[in-house]
């Protein structure tokens, strides 16, 4: 019996392979229900050949609930390009694009093909302890207790089960606070499959449709961390912070509901020797958390299930099935958290703006194609000496 501390979209994920492949497990999330919150989310190529793997008709029901991101952009904020790339070339190897979508939406997505019997809310996990080498007792919150063979932690950045395995593990602060909506706003038909991020003086702003009507856009600024909105001001703070930016920016915020903004400070995990002690072992972010300035915080949680549903295909989950785990996916992992981060630095200069932008508008597509083309691959014959 495999336990998923976590039903957020990598514990969901990884659920619905061990479903697929008749592995025993269950679930335990600590919300009460499952709800349309939250904002947006970029399904990139990595993360839908995945899910296509796994379950053919739930790759089919993202593509049609969700909106083909076909041409990225980074621009000044009036829309200038600094880069510009279309993503013909990744629907030529794949057969699709980036996939924008409502983050709620794909985890409803994910419940539908999933028995609800093995869903358990209301669950937060509190300790564990070894009652032999085969057997683990996990208690949560709420005052009951279960017996594993084997758990895995997918709780996220802030993961409870990753401070009872590294209780001197912490988080980075970037520097950056940002916000993230879902708005109303009609946009102009150039942006209907156009994921687009502006780049202004220490601020940017990025948005892309999701569906038909809806737009999720998300704001970063410098910040101190920890900082609390005055929801009564927020929207005229934001229109003032963008107040340079294109009009759509200032009518986006205008259209969105404020109890549907949300404020979070961006950090990262400090890098980790080890996700697993013994039969316990971390996936997503609460194994790898990163910042979000490449898109790939949900996409390598999703490949994380990848490597370790195939694994346990094969085998027991044993200590030595996660450190395969581990060694599969460390070195991506690790340079993509590094690129995250430095990402953000580059994005949010303070001075020497237009020097960082022409030197960005020289880089040649084919680089760029080739550097996109290498997060997005899987290695497929990882498993061939397991």
């Amino acid at each position: 019996m495999i336990s998923i501390i976590g039903g957020g979209i990598g514990g969901l994920v990884l659920a619905l392979a061990l479903e697929k492949n008749g592995i025993d497990y269950q679930l335990y999330e600590r919300t009460e229900a499952f709800r349309m919150v939250g904002a947006g989310i970029w399904m990139p190529p990595n993360a839908l050949q995945v899910l296509k793997s796994i379950d053919s008709d739930v790759f089919r029901a993202i593509l049609k609930e969700g909106n083909a991101i076909k041409r990225v952009s980074v621009t000044d904020p009036q829309f200038n390009s600094i880069t510009d790339s279309n993503q013909d070339f990744i629907k030529r190897k794949w057969g699709f694009v980036t996939t924008a979508i409502h983050r709620g939406k794909l985890q409803q997505i994910l419940l539908r093909y999933l028995p609800a019997k093995k869903i358990h809310l209301g669950k937060v996990f509190k300790v564990y302890t070894y009652l032999n080498e085969t057997e683990i007792s996990v208690s949560f919150m709420d005052g009951t207790s279960i017996i594993t063979n084997a758990v895995i932690g997918a709780d996220g950045l802030n993961s409870s089960v990753r401070a009872a395995l590294f209780p001197n593990s912490g988080l980075r602060y970037s520097g950056q606070t940002s916000w993230r909506g879902i708005s109303s706003y009609k946009l102009k038909k150039d942006f209907d499959h156009r994921g687009l991020v502006m780049w202004g003086k220490q601020v940017q702003f990025g948005l892309s449709k999701i569906s038909k009507g809806q737009v999720y856009w998300f704001a970063v600024q410098l910040s101190k961390p920890n900082l609390k909105d005055n929801k009564s001001l927020l929207k005229d703070q934001l229109k003032n912070l963008f107040a340079s930016f294109s009009e759509d920016v200032i009518h986006l915020i205008d259209e969105t509901p404020i109890e549907q903004i949300i404020r979070s400070d961006l950090n990262e995990l400090r890098l980790l020797d080890s996700w697993h002690k013994g039969n316990i072992c971390l996936i997503g972010d609460a194994a790898h958390g990163m910042t979000p300035d490449l898109g790939q915080g949900g996409a390598q949680a999703i490949e994380d299930v990848y490597y370790l549903s195939n694994l346990l295909s094969n085998s027991e989950p044993t200590e030595e099935v996660f450190q395969m785990f581990y060694k599969l996916r460390k070195e991506k992992v690790q340079k993509i958290v590094r690129q995250s981060w430095n990402s953000g630095r580059v994005a949010n200069l303070k001075y020497g703006i237009t020097f960082r932008n022409f030197l960005l508008k020289g880089i040649p597509n084919k680089f760029l194609e080739k550097q996109m083309l290498k997060t997005y691959s899987l290695d497929e014959n990882a498993f061939e000496d397991f």
